[in-house]
């Protein structure tokens, strides 16, 4: 009788100890699932992967650039070739002055974003949130933000004569409805129990909006901030075009505007290949970043 209890006994425990198995087996397998392994790619790999498209598109643009020159698709005066181009830069770049164009437009750039994001955040959080405001001003925002920045030129010149404060205007005027549709899109994606989350713990008013709102409409934010920034740069462009003063310094949009007066193609195609330089320039290394690294944390971005 004894030796059957303790057969059972040893038979129990054995059981036991196998299903104790089989569940650490299956803990560790959905610990493995959950778990996101990161595999280091070697750095030649991953710079070869990044750089190679963008490297072969230019190559081709370029190809198909000279071939256009080679065949007189148009009169050498009005296109020159990418060697023509390069030389102009050259010139600009040994005379000293091309540092400083590039930095006369991206300091105003820069400047007017920063004054857009001031005035568009708090105006899109308003309009986001009370529904009067959205009402009233929510299709004039969309309108203002389809109309092209040059529109604005005119009646800024006549408000502030030929000054900084036309360009400045103007840049305003583009970005600021970008920056405030951008925020009200993100804000109308934010789930309403993260709201009512926030308010149990406390999180209202400008808590609310600090510690749950902002932070859950951030993806649409940042969207917002790279459609202000474009249309900030635009806007600066189309300033700078017409707004020509000799003590307002000379910008990328001055430089474009002195290249057609003076009916230099080659100067021309330079301003605008350093126009679209910079501003491609920020969108990849200021904007991309933050951008990734938000829907990354979010798990929205798998990590390569």
């Amino acid at each position: 009788m004894a030796s059957t209890e303790t057969k059972t006994t040893s038979a129990d425990d054995t059981q036991q100890t196998k299903e104790s198995a089989d569940l650490a087996g299956l803990e560790a397998g959905l610990d493995a699932l959950e778990t996101q392994t990161a595999q280091r790619t070697a750095f030649g790999r991953m710079l070869l992967a990044k750089a190679l498209p963008p490297i072969v598109a230019i190559a081709l643009v370029l190809a198909l650039w000279q071939l256009a020159y080679h065949f007189k698709v148009k009169e050498h005066y009005l296109l020159p070739s990418p060697a023509d181009v390069g030389r102009t830069l050259q010139e600009k770049w040994l005379e000293g002055t091309l540092l400083d164009y590039v930095w006369t437009s991206l300091s105003r750039g820069a400047l007017g974003f920063l004054i857009s994001v001031a005035v568009g955040t708090p105006l899109g959080l308003i309009v986001a949130r009370v529904k009067v405001v959205r009402a009233a001003i929510g299709p004039i925002l969309s309108g203002l933000q389809s109309l092209p920045s040059v529109a604005w030129v005119p009646a800024a010149i006549i408000w502030f004569g030929l000054s900084d404060a036309t360009i400045y205007a103007v840049v305003l005027l583009g970005a600021v409805p970008s920056i405030a549709n951008g925020l009200v899109s993100g804000v109308d994606q934010v789930p309403p129990l993260y709201l009512r989350a926030g308010r149990v713990i406390g999180a209202t008013g400008l808590r609310g909006v600090r510690h749950v709102l902002l932070p859950a409409a951030l993806p649409g934010y940042i969207a917002g901030l790279k459609q202000g920034w474009a249309f900030s740069w635009r806007s600066l462009m189309a300033a700078e075009l017409i707004v020509n003063a000799a003590d307002l310094g000379v910008g990328l949009g001055q430089l474009l505007e002195q290249g057609r007066e003076l009916q230099d193609m080659s100067w021309v195609l330079s301003a605008i290949l350093l126009i679209l330089v910079v501003g491609i320039g920020i969108e990849l290394l200021l904007f991309a970043p933050i951008e990734r690294r938000v829907l990354r944390s979010r798990g929205l971005l798998v990590r390569s």
